[in-house]
């Protein structure tokens, strides 16, 4: 169900849409709120779901598990840790044995890799000097006083507000995801959002 930490943020949000300058059109909202509910499974999500079958893990990764990368995926099939640690160990700041997983997908935006959680850090202390750090925190960009400021500052900090603006979901999508992964839920999600929001 809905995540109580998601809900009091929201009801507290205000604030953070207008000083991360996402308020300033309801088509800035519509896209922002879009992204948030794809990625958080609609409210209901705090991690990254890394439970993949074998199959489902060449799928997701095929260059890095047979036939075509070098890794057995019954090996790394139904084990979260395990394959966090080797799909995102070594890259987006990882660098000790267990970051991939530490550092895993967590959040509204599903913040992961060490470098962007310190970014996160750096970016609500602007705001607010006394915000936890969170690579030494890493559970508390999911508390209710920090998600939708963590959320905002990385959706600012990637240019999604202008692209927002030019109404070009597939680039909003590839700023937050890297790629397009789930993109016809993204539209639906955007369609509901205005829906909302109207006038955008």
């Amino acid at each position: 169900g809905l995540r109580p930490g998601y809900r009091d943020a929201f009801a507290a949000g205000q604030e953070i849409f207008e000083r991360f300058a996402i308020a300033e059109t309801p088509q800035r909202v519509a896209h922002f709120v879009a992204q948030l509910l794809h990625e958080s499974g609609a409210l209901t999500r705090e991690y990254e779901d890394l439970d993949y079958s074998a199959r489902r893990l060449v799928q997701v990764w095929p260059c890095r598990f047979r036939p075509v990368g070098p890794l057995n995926p019954k090996a790394y099939a139904h084990n979260p840790r395990k394959l966090a640690n080797a799909v995102y160990g070594g890259r987006m700041g990882n660098t000790a044995p267990q970051d991939g997983y530490l550092y895993r997908g967590r959040g509204l935006l599903q913040l992961t890799g060490k470098a962007n959680y310190a970014a996160a850090t750096e970016r609500v202390r602007r705001c607010v000097p006394g915000a936890p750090d969170f690579v030494r925190e890493p559970d508390a960009v999911l508390a209710p006083e920090w998600c939708l400021a963590v959320a905002a500052g990385e959706w600012a900090s990637r240019g999604c507000n202008e692209l927002a603006d030019a109404d070009d979901l597939e680039q909003v999508t590839r700023r937050i995801n890297g790629g397009c992964t789930g993109f016809a839920e993204r539209q639906e999600w955007l369609h509901k959002a205005r829906l909302a929001w109207p006038s955008c």
